[in-house]
This record gives structure tokens, sequence and C-alpha cells, in this order.
């Protein structure tokens, strides 16, 4: 009996260890230049090695190359920058910047600017449709998705959605664009081709903002700032199928595809980690990973997550972190 009790004992505290034990470590904290002031989308072109963090209080794109782990560059003129996306395809670069309404379209190994297209009231997110060729922005205070032919450089149409318009995300398979319409709780499917919307997807919650696409399984991870919840919507049956806390104020979604993991950033500083299995998200935790911590980008390639933070000890830096443990079925 007492072999039993100790054993039991023993069981429950290493379980409560194990269940104490971080997610995540810290590899690094890399210096950023400028001043102490909020970042926004990140985007990675993997052949170059380069890692793109818009730098939204100092209307910068700062260029990071994570084989050397130091800033390669620091690009100047884009106010108030939000969205970027490489598209390695075309070997281009494009950052919205809504301080002056633009999309502005960068050579991917010069970073010369192209051109400057007028994107509505406040151009966000960005998504690549493969299959026409064109980008489409969230014009978020515009209520409006703008189309882009990405080779021409040439604006196409604005497509009204409503409301305000959150992230935008791209289904190059199916030949789809998805936006959130974050006023009336909508995820609103786009013909990328007619340049019209085809359907809108009732998500019971407001606030819909971040959005990323699980294609091979047909899932949305959607976050709601309204609710601090992330919303599985089934692609195939247009339905809910699960709901998770988050921290407050969710933003930026990043999907490993290699381990199949989920991070959700937060402007709380809580970076949410899901585990996708094939019957679907597990949660793992809610870490706190630095203060105002809502933009988040994980490479496949490396696992590494990075996580542009604009105030440590009164000084931008590049949080890169990794998970303490692998993913499993």
């Amino acid at each position: 009996m007492k072999w039993l009790t100790a054993f039991l004992l023993l069981s429950i505290a290493c379980h409560a260890q194990a269940a104490a034990a971080p997610l995540l470590r810290k590899v690094a904290d890399v210096p950023l230049p400028g001043a102490a002031s909020r970042f926004d989308y990140a985007s990675l072109d993997p052949g170059r090695g380069r890692l793109y963090l818009n730098h939204m209080g100092a209307g910068e794109v700062v260029v990071f190359d994570i084989r050397a782990r130091k800033v390669e560059a620091v690009l100047k003129g884009f106010p108030r920058c939000t969205g970027t996306l490489a598209v390695p395809t075309l070997d281009r670069i494009f950052v919205s910047t809504p301080g002056d309404g633009h999309v502005v379209a960068l050579d991917g190994k010069t970073h010369a600017v192209l051109a400057r297209l007028p994107a509505g009231q406040f151009p966000d997110g960005i998504a690549f449709e493969a299959g026409s060729g064109r980008i489409f922005v969230s014009d978020e205070k515009g209520g409006a998705v703008i189309a882009i032919d990405a080779s021409a450089l040439k604006v196409l149409k604005q497509i009204p959605l409503g409301g305000e318009a959150g992230n935008t995300q791209a289904d190059s398979e199916a030949h789809l664009v998805y936006t959130n319409d974050q006023t009336d709780g909508d995820l609103v499917v786009i013909d990328p081709v007619k340049l019209e919307v085809k359907e809108r997807i009732a998500l019971g919650v407001k606030g819909n903002h971040g959005l990323y696409l699980d294609l091979p399984r047909h899932l949305a991870f959607i976050a709601s700032e309204d609710t601090n919840q992330l919303l599985v919507l089934d692609l195939a049956r247009r339905e809910i199928v699960a709901r998770f806390p988050v921290g407050k104020g969710p933003d930026v979604l990043s999907f490993d595809t290699g381990n199949r993991r989920l991070y959700v950033a937060s402007e709380s500083g809580t970076l949410s980690v899901f585990r996708e299995t094939d019957t679907g998200l597990v949660k793992e935790g809610d870490p706190q990973v630095g203060p105002n911590a809502h933009v988040v980008l994980v490479d496949p390639a490396s696992h590494l997550i990075y996580l542009p933070l604009k105030d440590v000890e009164g000084h931008p830096v590049l949080r890169i972190m990794e998970p303490v443990l692998p993913a499993t079925p």
C-alpha cells in the first residue's frame, strides 16, 4: 500500500511538472533599429532567407537575414506600413502603406520601388491568388478588397464588402479569396477572376480579424477581437466545428506546416499555441512571450518563431523562439 501511495504521488508530481513545463524557449533577442513603436505584419522570402518586418510606427520595412540573424537593410518611405507579402514566384514584395493609402511593389532582389498603387482608405493585409496572378488587399476602413494585377502592377477593382475588412487569404487550388468582414461577422468569399463576392459565411461573432487557411484539411482558422476566441470553420460544410479562448486582442495567425502547430498572437502579449491532429485542434497553452506581441511568423523549415516586439527595455527587438517539444499526432 505504501508503495502504491508513493507511486501515485510520484505520478502526480511528474504530471504537474510536465504540465508546468514551458511550451516555448527563447533562442535570441536581436535588437532592431528605430524607436520603440508599433510593428505590424511580417512576411518571409524563404529562398533568400529574408524576413520582412513592417515597422509601422517608423514607416519603415526592416529586412532581416534569418540565416545570419542580423538586419540586412532598413527601407524608408512606407508611411504607417501594415500588410506585407513576399511573392517569390514573381520576385516581388508588396507593402501596404495606409499613411498615404497605397500599396507599394518592390523588386524582390534589389528592393527598388516598382510602383505605388492607390489602395483605398486603410490598406492592410495582402494575399496572392496564383491562378489569377492577382493580389488582394484588405481596405479595412474602406470596407472593401482592392484587386491588383501583380505582374502588370495595375489596380483592377475595388470589391465592396459592406463592413470593415479584416485579414484576407487566398485558396489558389479552389481559386477563391476569403476576407473577414469584421463588422458584420461574416467570412466573405470572393471570385478572383470575376472580382465579385460569391458567398458570405455567417460566423456568429463579430470582430473577426485574423485569418489562416489550412487548405489540405479544408479549414479556416479565424480570430475574433470582440470575443477573444479562435474559431475553426469547416470550409466544406460551411460550419464552425470548434471554438477556443485565446489572449486578449488576437491579431496575427501563423501555421507551421511542418509540425502542424498554429500560433495566435495577441495584443496582450499572449501567444496561444495549438497542435493539429487528424481529429482536430488541441490547445497546448497560452504562454506570455513579450509586450504587445501581436505579430507572429513561424518558419516551417526551422520551426523558429519570430516575434517583433516594439518595446523591450525601451528598444525594439526581434524575439526568436522555438517549441520545446515536437508536435505529436
